[in-house]
């Protein structure tokens, strides 16, 4: 009978840990897309769907064939600095901030 209820008792461990790491996977998920949406809609002089798709016009980071990375994403905006040819220069603007979007409108992107 002891070894039954030890059994239960590890069984029912098990769960709940296995169940917590689902919840915190998702609401991780759910953060990041939060802050994915944040970002594209926080600024309207910049840093939104509308001024990344401007830039896509201007300086194109997929291959012509349809493949590229996400418009706005981290992996796109060093592509953006790869095409104008200034990636890895110290006085650009972090890519994660919207002065780094500022930026880039002010001295690159045509009106």
């Amino acid at each position: 009978m002891s070894k039954l209820v030890n059994l239960i008792v590890v069984a029912i461990m098990v769960n709940l840990l296995l169940g917590c790491g689902v919840k915190y996977d998702q609401a991780t998920a759910n953060q990041a897309e939060v802050e994915q949406v944040s970002v594209l809609e926080s600024n309207p002089n910049g840093c939104n769907l509308a001024w990344f798709n401007k830039v896509e016009k201007q300086v194109s980071t997929g291959d012509g064939q349809g493949h590229g990375p996400d418009l706005g994403s981290m992996e796109w905006r060093s592509v953006v600095e790869f095409k104008l040819g200034i990636r890895g220069k110290e006085s650009n603007p972090n890519l994660d901030s919207d002065l780094w979007c500022d930026y880039i409108d002010k001295h690159y992107i045509r009106r």
